[in-house]
């Protein structure tokens, strides 16, 4: 037997897409129902089961849903980066989903289904009592397509050998005994932060071998801020690096001359432009560790060995192979947001996947037709490459010219931290954001052109 229930949508996917859809549809439409299918007991995503010491990469205010600020929106008064927005810890960013989703749910127009599995076909089972969910009439977002994969739901992509010591990185708090030696396998944002913690922790830099299959450029933090004088002016110095550039990979090499992009090595050009944010403090610190591989991926991993398809590299045998390479970010390809299967958010600018979320639900709520609605939000990429960051702003840069034509969207946009390139009231006439602004303008329309070339988009 099916229980029915009566709504309006089925978002499937209580992460920070799904939640800030849900918000800002409800918000912006007050006569619609909403079921939350959610798989984790709770809202929050991959947040639910985040690394102890994992902070978000960006500032808090960049992140969550529309109608309530991560966090207070303040400067840090103290460390390494004093006068940087705050930056909420795992913790903070699950009690603040927490909160959101009883507040949605006290409203009497959304109920939460935890701990249940979507199965198609607008029909969903709870997986603690078996009892089975049917919403006929209602429209499916999948708020799951972008979901990253995470080194503790993810097996290591590499053999363990008998003899071997692996954890993934959620267990690095919880080892009752140092190891002789880590081995840190991955070049993201995860291996990034597991190698800053242990350092901050005590371990000495040549006691970590760090596995990097291929190194990354990094946004550098104090330039990506909820400031519209350093947002826009990064925006612009951005399009100035790309106008002047004679291929991708040159891009990046300006944009680090100018303060904008970060890497591990300046003897190495990367070739993985994900792009997360780093601050310079954790620069210099994982810049201590000297036993950097570069030799691909792993393919096993046994007692004191780590092979590559290229041969062995021997480690300490008493080393601990710590597990940070999973996947991350998705690349499943773009899709239109409405169809009639479903709604699916997506980044609808560069990157800041909450505030296309956001739009979507806002966009969902006051638009009545499909065509219409992916008219003015469009889907933009992630990046993996530098040529793909080149299509992601490419891409981007257009859907966001999209939106901002429409009158309602700039100025729902411009109420929501979410957005970056936010300019609040107290600031229009602000000198700094002017100018930069003006140096935007200057630049957008050959560094647009020249980013086009190296996507290959005409």
């Amino acid at each position: 037997m099916e229980a029915i229930v009566d709504v309006d949508y089925v978002v499937v996917g209580a992460g920070a897409m799904g939640m800030a859809f849900v918000d800002a549809l409800t918000a912006a439409a007050d006569d619609v129902s909403v079921a939350i299918v959610e798989r984790r007991h709770g809202a929050g995503g991959h947040w639910l089961d985040a690394y102890g010491f994992v902070r978000l990469h960006q500032a808090s205010a960049f992140y969550g849903v529309a109608s309530t600020l991560l966090g207070g929106g303040r400067l840090q008064a103290e460390g390494p980066e004093r006068g940087l927005h705050e930056r909420a810890s795992a913790a903070e960013v699950s009690e603040y989903y927490a909160r959101v989703l009883a507040r949605l749910v006290r409203s009497g127009r959304v109920v939460f289904h935890g701990r249940t599995e979507y199965l198609g076909e607008r029909r969903f089972v709870s997986l603690l009592s078996g009892a089975r969910f049917h919403a006929p009439r209602a429209r499916v977002v999948d708020a799951r397509y972008l979901s990253p994969d995470i080194p503790l739901l993810t097996p290591p992509p590499f053999a363990v050998e008998d003899g071997a010591h692996v954890v993934a990185v959620n267990d690095l708090v919880r080892i009752a005994e140092a190891p002789g030696h880590y081995v840190i396998v991955g070049a993201g944002k995860t291996a990034t932060d597991t190698c800053v913690w242990l350092l901050q922790n005590g371990v000495a830099p040549d006691a970590i071998t760090w596995v990097r299959p291929r190194d990354p450029w990094l946004l550098n933090r104090a330039v990506v801020q909820p400031d519209p004088a350093i947002f826009l002016g990064m925006a612009a110095d951005t399009m100035a690096a790309a106008a002047a550039a004679s291929d991708a990979d040159d891009v990046f090499l300006r944009m680090e001359e100018a303060g904008i992009m970060l890497r591990f090595d300046r003897s190495v050009t990367p070739t993985m432009a994900k792009t997360p944010t780093l601050a310079t403090w954790e620069l210099d610190l994982v810049r201590t560790i000297d036993d950097v591989i570069r030799r691909g991926h792993v393919q096993s991993v046994g007692r004191g060995r780590v092979t590559f398809a290229d041969g062995d590299v021997h480690v300490p045998a008493d080393s601990l192979v710590v597990h940070c390479a999973a996947e991350g970010l998705k690349y499943p390809g773009l899709r239109p947001i409405w169809t009639p299967e479903a709604i699916t958010p997506q980044p609808v600018r560069v990157g800041f996947p909450c505030y296309g979320a956001a739009l979507t639900g806002y966009v969902e709520a006051t638009r009545d037709d499909d065509a219409e609605k992916n008219r003015v939000c469009r889907p933009s990429p992630y990046s993996d490459t530098p040529a793909d960051w080149a299509t992601m702003q490419t891409i981007g840069g257009d859907a966001s010219l999209a939106m901002s034509r429409e009158a309602d969207l700039r100025a729902w946009s411009n109420t929501t931290s979410l957005n970056p390139a936010r300019v609040p009231p107290d600031r229009t006439d602000d000198p700094a954001v002017l100018a930069a602004a003006a140096r935007f303008k200057e630049n957008i329309g050959a560094g647009r052109a020249r980013l086009a070339e190296f996507a290959g988009i005409a």
